[in-house]
């Protein structure tokens, strides 16, 4: 065991058999969270806890570790072993308290005043086991942390009792966020950014900048050197997110005031275009493929281009002749064509709901991944065939996406 070579001769028995648990739950996988509170001595003046987490980066188990100030977050990610030296360091001399959770064990270790130890073992069973399962569930797919200090200067969390919490009017726009970086996290591991050890973003349309502090918060958390810039037409807006990642010195989150139509950055590895109206999030996935993007995401809005355009096919005037109903099919002609263009690109491309219709209306995603290798010709072929027969179907003489490609 790795804690016998590391832990000093005269360690006190509760410090031992605390250091004997965190290994054990980690050579058994069942480490699912570990955190250090009531810093004492240096640490004491902004520093608030220290969470520790396991996580799976190029294909090896670590630990990172989130240093929680009162006004930045400062993520490392560490091996088992140094992570296991560096605990032994901190206990009793800047943390007064660790905090094991397993599947099974919630184990307490704290330090008195005196700095004697005290180790409380509690063994969950029955309908406490089962919830806590579900709670460590809920851990590993959540992907942010609310109590990240910038979410504060956001209005999506607020102070209360000394503790930052979700602001309940914004539960949603939380689990939208959520949903998003679920997504987005998933299309990264099976894109060639994996390996980037620095990956530049396009946020165009970032508003209030949820998504653009995500990403930049996500990647920073994954070891990677995030380069992420919102580009946004509001001024007031532009001016409230740049302040907020000044305050917490958020190093490579940068918000510009610009259009996706004129907007050209240097590099671009994922772009990022939500509820782009009509044509904008034609001239955004240009933008992306123009750049040669790893990574590109929309969820369209307002089709208003192919709905004038559209003639009805007999077959379906019964159904098309409902206003409605020629609304959503020109949504999904629109969609469906921007897909099949993507594709023609040479990327792999789904589109999908991605948050439920109570969330927002505006629920649909265009995402499309990059190829590892190019696209067969006669694939292209193929596919630029079918764009043209559903043009043809619907008399549709015109649709933004594919003029801009063949402008270029």
């Amino acid at each position: 065991m790795l804690f016998t070579s590391l832990l000093p001769h005269d360690a006190p028995d509760a410090v031992q058999r605390f250091a004997r648990l965190v290994e054990t739950a980690w050579v058994e996988g069942k480490l699912a969270k570990l955190l250090l509170s009531k810093p004492t001595g240096e640490a004491e003046a902004t520093l608030e806890r220290v969470t520790v987490r396991e996580v799976l980066l190029r294909g090896e188990r670590q630990l990172t570790w989130l240093w929680r100030h009162q006004t930045r977050d400062i993520t490392k990610n560490h091996p088992f072993d140094e992570s296991l030296r560096h605990l032994l360091g901190l206990l009793g001399t800047q943390f007064q308290n660790a905090h094991l959770l397993t599947d099974r064990e919630d184990v307490q270790l704290a330090f008195s005043r005196k700095g004697k130890p005290s180790l409380r073992v509690g063994k969950l069973a029955g309908a406490e086991t089962a919830k806590a399962e579900q709670s460590h569930d809920r851990e590993k797919q959540r992907l942010l942390e609310i109590d990240s200090p910038f979410w504060t200067e956001l209005a999506l969390t607020h102070e209360v009792k000394g503790q930052r919490q979700l602001v309940p009017a914004m539960a949603r726009k939380w689990k939208q966020i959520n949903r998003f970086i679920e997504i987005f996290s998933n299309a990264f591991q099976n894109s060639q950014l994996a390996a980037s050890p620095d990956v530049h973003v396009a946020d165009f349309g970032s508003g209030k900048g949820y998504l653009t502090f995500a990403m930049h918060d996500w990647l920073s958390r994954q070891g990677k050197d995030a380069r992420v810039v919102g580009v946004e037409l509001r001024d007031d807006m532009v001016a409230l997110c740049r302040g907020a990642a000044d305050k917490h010195g958020l190093t490579g989150l940068v918000f510009d005031q610009g259009d996706v139509r004129s907007y050209t950055p240097a590099r671009l590895d994922v772009m990022i275009a939500l509820h782009a109206c009509d044509i904008a999030t034609d001239y955004a996935i240009h933008l992306g493929l123009r750049a040669g993007a790893q990574i590109i995401m929309c969820s369209p809005c307002c089709h208003k281009q192919l709905r004038p355009q559209m003639q009805m096919p007999a077959m379906l005037r019964p159904m098309l002749q409902h206003g409605i109903h020629l609304g959503q099919e020109a949504e999904m002609v629109t969609d469906s064509l921007r897909a099949l263009l993507l594709e023609s690109e040479g990327y792999d491309c789904q589109v999908f709901e991605f948050v439920a219709l109570e969330h927002t209306s505006k629920n649909k995603m265009i995402l499309a991944v990059k190829r590892a290798q190019p696209l067969p010709a006669a694939r292209r072929q193929e596919l630029l065939a079918q764009i043209e027969a559903i043009k043809a179907f619907y008399g549709i003489r015109e649709q933004a996406l594919q003029e801009l490609l063949c402008a270029a």
